[in-house]
């Protein structure tokens, strides 16, 4: 009887926590990681992208912030690519689906607007407005941490000698999900 009753109020707690981390008033912090590529053989090549990123909530599932692009490419006697960025970044994490598919999970759509940059060694540079829009996947490991999986169309246009610059790219991450003042003072309230 003990493991059911335990195993019953398991199971709330992680359908609740799905829920919880997307509140009104929550802080979410992360990093995208995204091409990374370690060359083994010649000309031994190797290729990262990060993405840091923070928003707050400021609606159930609707969260604004920031994120900042680093990319770096770079090749044994080829020079090295740099792509660098920094947006305003909106997502919002829809109600229903994700959950029925694994448990303790969000789908969830984000976008990004700003200035970016794609300086390559050799070809065409790019650098002025940027902006990427995709949907994401996040699985809540635990309350307060997600894992998630990013496909994102990233685009510049601007000036340099190629007026516009476009991928597709597929990212893993995590993120920090941290419970706002207005969420800590309730949580504080039910203990008490």
């Amino acid at each position: 009887m003990k493991k059911l009753i335990f195993t019953i109020i398991l199971g709330s707690t992680l359908a609740f926590a799905a829920n919880a981390q997307i509140q009104k008033g929550n802080v979410m912090i992360g990093a995208n990681l995204s091409n990374i590529k370690f060359g083994l053989d010649k000309p031994n090549a190797f290729t990262f992208n990060i993405s840091p990123k923070a928003a707050w909530f400021v609606q159930d599932g609707l969260a604004f912030g920031g994120e900042v692009n680093l990319g770096l490419a770079t090749q044994k006697g080829s020079g090295t690519d740099i792509s660098y960025g920094i947006s305003a970044l909106g997502r919002y994490y829809g109600e229903t689906g994700a959950n029925e598919v694994v448990k303790s999970s969000r789908f969830f759509g984000e976008a990004t607007v700003g200035v970016q940059g794609y300086n390559p060694s050799a070809g065409g540079s790019t650098n002025g407005l940027g902006f990427s829009f995709g949907p994401g996947f996040t699985y809540f490991v635990t309350p307060s941490i997600g894992l998630e999986a990013l496909l994102k169309y990233n685009g510049v246009v601007g000036f340099g000698s190629s007026a516009y610059a476009h991928n597709l790219g597929l990212g893993v991450g995590f993120q920090i999900y941290l419970p706002g003042k207005s969420t800590a003072r309730k949580v504080q309230k039910d203990m008490n």
